[in-house]
């Protein structure tokens, strides 16, 4: 009876802490009572607690070890299993108490007593990265994926492999150990594929989205593929990675793999947007882009007639921006707007009624408490793109200007890149009143701008990102507002669009669903743009001093082919002329695509020249002196690449057409004063190309206007622009108050 008190005794004072005197007893236990072997398991345990690591290995030993010849192998290994189990456990209570260091301590030394126990080794693993001393090599050098394959498929815990993979990669995503590791692991989850894809699955979108690691996205999204190839979701994932990837060819066949699994409507609109974009992105096959895009309309079409009583959550983000592409494709507004409208009036109505609960999440204005208080207007700016990007680039300035006594500035940069020498994202965090980063999860999002109880939400985005639709569709703000970005959404619950006398045609309200606010002179104004020193010249480019070079810096998405015929018509008729394009494309497609068109309009294709993408904005800036006339792009124009030209004094042709996207250059125009180079048909564009190309003193004269314009024009007083727009917040706001007394 003496000797179980004292086994009692002993492992309470080891469980309440005190190790020497749980030593002492069991010291004394292993005198009266040698031939049992717990006493020298416990022995050793309570050392290890105290550091003594050496002398704990030797107590284990002495219970191990016996002078008996006879002693045989199985008995060993009896023993050491019970060993093992007295430290699992202990292992376990230290973790359960948050001691992971101990916990830790113990597994470490139960991996030395046996290296084969698989479990032991992913529970000291998820320890190591607990207490940060994880080192990812450890993986291969303790040979878990080998002792993995060797043993039984049903001694290992895949709820803990799967802990480690989550743990892994939310510590150490892109490092290719971690993608290695993962893959490896997949072949553990085909019975329950699940599981496996909701952890990695997430991990690849912000590889993807978040860090732009096209690449590993792709392989993580391809190994969840492996266990779900016809899986959906994880195929537009792939499309997508792929087509930002520069990799057009592997999107096109990955998302037409995508539309051949389809069966509704919704994820076949998907699957085509895929397919357009993959083809624009690479800019050549126009024929195809024409068709494919036909398709989606009618599809679009049919989704408007129809009204489907449900649509997967997944799918309804993307279908926000599936009207995308018809600005680049048609100049014909009131047919654009009119299904964009329809088609997001849809998913509007199907993310309210899947996300109740985030609806209406703001408290209700205290109306009284702010008009006797006065209190500030709070202003939300919402983007995934608030830093070196256009959209960062043009908006940095109204951060800069805002009047703070007026206005608490909330700047929500969604999925920013993890740079910490953005100058773009840390000047617009430092110029707000609060700067937030977070993921791209709506509820998050949502909830953020709920507790800061924005008044009035700022939408940079429109279509470009479908979960910032999701967000300005659930209405976390009393105001929502599109700005800049791109062209209206067409969603309900915005109430408002920027614009200016010039970019929007006066009968343009007639088909926006948002009411149109026009600022005074323009929709957007800078105080200048850095640039730096050029890397290219004509040397380099062999090109004669005395040749009249033309430029055309859009991406591929704008290269319309009709446009492009003017550009080669407007070089054939300017003798020793050459023309220089730049932009995002797939560099042989694109080459053909020029060269093609070239010939067909009896242009040498000797007088072009392709040039690659500059290592800086400032650079680009600066190689854009190059140029003595820019060509625009319709039916859209350039925008951040008109101010830029505009701001480096080069005279620029542009045509002039009835939607947002083929008058942003006008309206730029319009602000500095030069009205040579608008053109408002084709022939006065090629008309305008071949005159500016031909009249020296006529460039000379737009350069030293232009120049003398950014003393002047409202394009470059960024100050008196952000008073404009402050202004129109505070007419909307207590239009808004007198609307809700």
């Amino acid at each position: 009876m003496s000797n179980d008190i004292s086994t009692t005794q002993a492992y309470y004072s080891l469980t309440a802490g005190d190790y020497i005197h749980a030593q002492s007893l069991y010291e004394m236990l292993i005198s009266s009572e040698p031939q049992i072997k717990s006493h020298y398991w416990y022995l050793g345990l309570s050392l290890l607690l105290q550091g003594k690591e050496e002398e704990a290995q030797i107590a284990w030993l002495s219970g191990i070890e016996d002078d008996d010849i006879s002693y045989h192998v199985d008995e060993i290994e009896r023993s050491t299993e019970e060993l093992c189990q007295v430290l699992e456990i202990e292992a376990l209570r230290q973790e359960s108490l948050t001691d992971y260091k101990l916990s830790w301590l113990i597994r470490q030394h139960i991996r030395e007593i046996n290296p084969n126990q698989i479990n032991n080794l992913l529970k000291l693993f998820i320890l190591s990265i607990e207490i940060g001393n994880f080192n990812i090599e450890e993986l291969n050098d303790f040979s878990l994926i080998e002792l993995m394959q060797l043993s039984d498929n049903q001694n290992i815990d895949r709820l803990l492999l799967l802990k480690l993979i989550a743990k892994i990669l939310e510590i150490d995503p892109s490092n290719p150990l971690s993608f290695q590791f993962i893959s490896q692991c997949s072949d553990y989850y085909i019975s329950n594929s699940n599981d496996f894809i909701n952890v990695v699955k997430p991990t690849a979108l912000k590889i993807g989205f978040g860090l732009n690691d096209f690449t590993l996205a792709e392989n993580m999204t391809e190994v969840c593929l492996d266990l779900q190839p016809q899986n959906l979701e994880l195929l537009s994932h792939l499309a997508a990675f792929s087509r930002r990837n520069l990799n057009y060819t592997k999107c096109i066949d990955t998302a037409n793999i995508y539309l051949s699994l389809a069966t509704d409507l919704p994820n076949q609109i998907i699957a085509t947007h895929l397919i357009l974009e993959a083809l624009m992105a690479a800019g050549e096959d126009w024929e195809s882009i024409f068709t494919v895009s036909k398709s989606q309309l009618e599809l679009l079409q049919k989704l408007i007639e129809d009204k489907p009583k449900y649509i997967d959550v997944n799918v309804i983000s993307n279908l926000f921006n599936a009207t995308f592409f018809q600005s680049y494709l048609t100049d014909t507004p009131q047919a654009n707007h009119s299904i964009r409208h329809k088609i997001n009036s849809l998913c509007q109505s199907y993310v309210n009624l899947m996300k109740q609960n985030l609806l209406n999440k703001r408290k209700k204005i205290n109306i009284n408490e702010k008009l006797v208080h006065n209190n500030k207007i709070k202003v939300g700016y919402l983007s995934t793109c608030l830093r070196r990007h256009s959209i960062g680039w043009l908006s940095r300035w109204i951060f800069q200007h805002h009047d703070h006594d007026l206005f608490l500035v909330h700047a929500y940069a969604i999925s920013p890149l993890p740079n910490e020498t953005d100058s773009i994202q840390a000047q617009i965090a430092y110029y707000s009143d609060k700067a937030y980063s977070l993921d791209s999860n709506v509820e998050n999002i949502i909830n953020q701008i709920c507790q800061d109880e924005i008044d009035i939400l700022i939408d940079l985005d429109s279509v470009t990102g479908g979960f910032i639709c999701e967000v300005m569709a659930l209405k976390p703000a009393p105001i929502q507002v599109t700005w800049l970005g791109f062209d209206a959404s067409g969603i309900p619950a915005i109430d408002y669009f920027i614009a200016d006398p010039y970019v929007l045609p006066k009968d343009a309200q007639d088909y926006y669903s948002e009411k149109i606010w026009r600022l005074p002179n323009t929709y957007i104004a800078v105080d200048g743009f850095e640039f730096s020193i050029p890397s290219i010249s004509r040397e380099q480019l062999n090109i004669p001093d005395d040749a009249v070079v033309y430029l055309c810096t859009q991406t591929s998405y704008k290269r319309f082919p009709d446009t492009v015929h003017l550009q080669m018509q407007i070089i054939n008729s300017v003798s020793n002329s050459y023309f220089l394009i730049k932009g995002w494309g797939e560099e042989e497609g694109t080459k053909r695509f020029f060269i093609d068109i070239a010939k067909k309009e009896g242009v040498s294709e000797d007088r072009l020249r392709f040039l690659p993408l500059a290592d800086s904005e400032a650079e680009h800036r600066a190689n854009l002196r190059i140029a003595d006339v820019v060509l625009d792009t319709y039916p859209y124009n350039g925008a951040t690449t008109t101010m830029e030209t505009l701001w480096m004094c080069i005279p620029l042709v542009t045509k002039v057409g009835q939607q947002f996207s083929a008058r942003n250059s006008y309206t730029m125009m319009m602000n500095v004063g030069v009205t040579e180079g608008i053109s408002w048909t084709d022939e006065e564009y090629v008309e305008w190309g071949i005159r500016l190309g031909k009249d020296e003193n006529l460039r000379k004269q737009i350069f030293w206007r232009l120049k003398e314009s950014r003393k002047t024009s409202p394009l470059w007083d960024a100050k008196q622009f952000t008073k404009d727009i402050e202004n129109a917040y505070q007419q909307m706001w207590s239009n808004y108050l007198a609307e809700i007394k």
